[in-house]
């Protein structure tokens, strides 16, 4: 339901944003078309074109709002309990609609291109299945293949999925008034994370400790950060205000996007970072995260939406973006030999244009027949358990 404040409502009176907020699932189309855009810029050329090459590149700032809509989503239940105003799921019930959300689609993909994409099952081992299919990659040396590479974000992803219940155990005694010191804690955590890499942590060769969770904390924790704001008390309306004023937020959002294609957020190309550029490079995607989300959960509940993102197209992208993610790089692979075309010989429009045409229709039936089937069964199934559980006594 759509939480509403009345225009005769008091200062003091506090509101909820809605449950379900449809300009999320237009952002995360949008997030998936960036991540898609910046392989397709790199993989013909057009990431080293002067100035203009930076900003397709750095278009891999999408990842930063694929986190954040994860943290504001899975944190929110537990920002919401510590306040008395929902109870946060079972951590079961939460790890399996985690994996039934994830898992059968991303093997289905894992299966397609290790079997079927020429490039990548000729060196397809053993160590390679086991890895790829249990989301190991970034931490089995050289295991990321063609078609999978981008899985390295997932990994870490599923990596936050396990973490969260720990972290929400940790926070657990910040609960009623005490309720206001998660905001700093978070803030804390996100900010000690940035030296992460500063830190000399011993791997296998072609392994990065960079690429590991507690390096892209302050991407999830900015949508944490979004969750506790979003339902914390009117002692902090102020930051509705401002974080609902999307011009002032996304103005932000496109400053810190044009800072992190600079050398400050690290060189282009695959050259690796300094350690304050790949801190840098964190803080400016934990930024970009949080203002482009911000006002799309506080905005005013009677302001008028978001007219693109909360659109019918806006909304399928949003419903096809995991299959977007996870299907268009084993597309791209496959775009260059069927049309004739050279890897890194430019066509940058032509072979954006192919790819974001085959991948939609791919990732509209991984949705189709694999994604919601299994989430259905997922919530069936939950629902036939709690039906046959014993009442209490009385």
């Amino acid at each position: 339901m759509t939480a509403t404040l009345p225009s005769t409502a008091p200062a003091t009176e506090r509101v909820r944003p809605r449950a379900f907020v449809p300009a999320l699932e237009g952002m995360r189309g949008m997030a998936a078309l960036g991540v898609l855009l910046t392989h397709v810029a790199f993989q013909t050329g057009a990431a080293g074109t002067p100035v203009v090459g930076r900003v397709w590149g750095r278009f891999d700032m999408a990842v930063a709002v694929f986190f954040a809509l994860s943290g504001f989503l899975l944190w929110r239940p537990h920002a919401a309990a510590a306040r008395g105003l929902d109870s946060a799921p079972p951590v079961g019930y939460y790890l399996r609609h985690r994996a039934a959300r994830i898992l059968p689609a991303y093997w289905v993909v894992v299966c397609a291109v290790l079997v079927l994409l020429p490039s990548a099952a000729g060196t397809a081992g053993l160590r390679v299945w086991v890895s790829n299919l249990a989301l190991l990659q970034v931490f089995v040396p050289l295991t990321l293949t063609d078609g999978l590479t981008q899985m390295w974000s997932l990994s870490v992803e599923v990596a936050f999925y396990l973490v969260l219940p720990l972290l929400a155990f940790a926070l657990v005694r910040l609960r009623g008034p005490a309720a206001r010191w998660r905001v700093p804690v978070l803030v804390a955590v996100a900010l000690i994370s940035l030296g992460w890499n500063f830190i000399p942590v011993p791997t296998p060769d072609a392994i990065h400790a960079d690429n590991w969770l507690p390096g892209y904390l302050p991407w999830f924790a900015a949508g944490m950060l979004l969750a506790e704001l979003a339902e914390h008390s009117v002692r902090l309306s102020r930051w509705w205000k401002f974080g609902g004023n999307q011009p002032l937020m996304w103005a932000v959002a496109a400053v810190a996007f044009l800072l992190a294609a600079t050398d400050l957020a690290g060189p282009a190309g695959l050259t690796r970072a300094e350690p304050w550029q790949y801190a840098v490079k964190m803080g400016l995607g934990a930024i970009i995260g949080f203002a482009l989300l911000a006002p799309l959960v506080l905005r005013d509940p009677d302001a008028r939406g978001h007219r693109w993102l909360e659109s019918p197209v806006a909304a399928t992208l949003g419903r096809w973006s995991y299959g977007i993610f996870i299907w268009h790089l084993a597309v791209l692979s496959i775009v260059f030999p069927v049309f004739g075309i050279l890897p890194f010989q430019g066509d940058f429009g032509y072979v954006l244009v192919l790819t974001v045409a085959i991948t939609l229709p791919v990732a509209a039936a991984s949705y189709a027949l694999v994604e919601e089937p299994v989430r259905r069964w997922a919530r069936r199934r939950d629902r036939v358990r709690r039906s046959s559980e014993p009442e209490p006594a009385p």
